[in-house]
């Protein structure tokens, strides 16, 4: 994302939308009653009346529109952003939808910025690009590759078969693991040379033979490769290996990764017990207490007014916040969390989790009297 010119006056902002992670960023920015500008086209009021309106030229302008509807849709990489017009050449009043894809610029007018949205505006302002990480957990029968790019995790494919046991040692077993090492190798050679990077990971020692055929066949492709120890294979293998932050520096500069990161290092915090709080109440307190050192959010969350003064309080004191998608796992397991969290800088408990508040997502039942 790249900010094209910003009016201090007004707050007013041109963004240019780099990604498709920029237009996640762009769809969480936008509110319902913000003012939207950006090139589009509409048909021309002015042809003549005898001509069917579906047949008038459209013509491209430059349109504002109050937003009351905005449609992330991550799978065609767009984003809808509809509402009537209140500036342009033309039909004021009536409503248009705008409809943003990588390379445009978008006008938007934010007076104040909330905590959670400056967070977004700078994830997106201090990124250099998204890298694309090719990255596959692979085992014999059960294997699957996904794409990461941004904030977004693409589905590549997911290769499951049935393979002769080692009793069929010579004949058909040596048969399927070698069609199987095919298709794993031909999906690698298909999506490499357009990734960053190619992360292999998995339990037993098929990585090593998909390495070894890729780097017969591929030398290009194989010098991008990793390769990473799971205790899993297919999509539960990707999900261990995201979280574990074993491949912390191959999938540098993926927000995906990240994200699953550090929801995992919230997890070990709270195994430990005193050194991540959970919940608005105990998040609060902690960063009263100056013991915040980052927090997680639900992006579910980013419109939330009860949780807007905690959030500048946080940026105040120069706490780092971080959204969390709500698809996928990170975002389910936060969920699961009560939806905001933080991790320590110490180790430290919150009053109420001592005296057993019900407001903390800890405090059990109540037993009774």
């Amino acid at each position: 994302m790249r900010l094209v010119h910003r009016d201090a006056n007004t707050g007013t902002l041109k963004l240019r939308l780099e990604t498709p992670s920029d237009l996640w960023r762009i769809a969480r920015l936008v509110r319902p009653g913000d003012t939207v500008g950006a090139s589009t086209t509409r048909r021309d009021p002015e042809a003549p009346a005898e001509v069917a309106g579906a047949e008038r030229e459209r013509r491209r302008v430059f349109l504002v529109v109050r937003a009351e509807q905005v449609e992330f849709h991550g799978f065609s990489k767009h984003v809808r952003i509809t509402g009537p017009i209140v500036e342009g050449p033309f039909d004021l009043g009536r409503h248009h939808t705008l409809d943003l894809a990588e390379g445009d610029d978008v006008v938007v007018a934010k007076p104040t910025l909330s905590a959670a949205e400056r967070a977004i505006l700078d994830e997106g302002l201090q990124g250099t690009g998204d890298p694309t990480i090719l990255l596959g957990a692979v085992d014999w029968g059960d294997s699957s590759f996904v794409r990461l790019r941004g904030r977004a995790i693409e589905p590549v494919a997911d290769i499951r078969r049935t393979i002769a046991g080692k009793q069929y040692e010579g004949g058909q077993a040596e048969k399927d693991r070698r069609t199987y090492l095919d298709e794993l190798a031909s999906v690698v050679r298909r999506e490499g040379p357009n990734a960053t990077a190619v992360v292999i990971a998995g339990p037993g020692f098929l990585k090593e033979h998909l390495v070894r055929r890729l780097q017969e066949d591929d030398p290009a492709v194989a010098k991008k490769l990793k390769v990473y120890p799971t205790a899993e294979s297919g999509r539960v293998g990707i999900d261990e290996l995201l979280r574990s932050g074993k491949a912390t520096e191959a999938l540098r500069g993926s927000v995906a990764a990240e994200e699953a990161e550090m929801v995992e290092r919230l997890v070990r915090s709270l195994a430990g017990g005193v050194r991540a709080a959970v919940g608005p109440r105990e998040v609060g307190e902690a960063i009263d207490a100056g013991a915040a050192e980052l927090i997680l959010l639900s992006e579910s969350l980013l419109a939330d007014p009860a949780l807007a003064p905690m959030l500048d309080r946080a940026r105040a004191a120069r706490v780092r916040l971080f959204v969390v998608r709500d698809e996928g796992e990170a975002g389910k397991r936060l969920a699961g969390l009560g939806r905001v969290a933080a991790i320590l800088r110490w180790d430290w408990v919150s009053p109420t989790r001592a005296t057993g508040s019900p407001g903390s997502p800890r405090a059990g039942p109540r037993s009774a009297p």
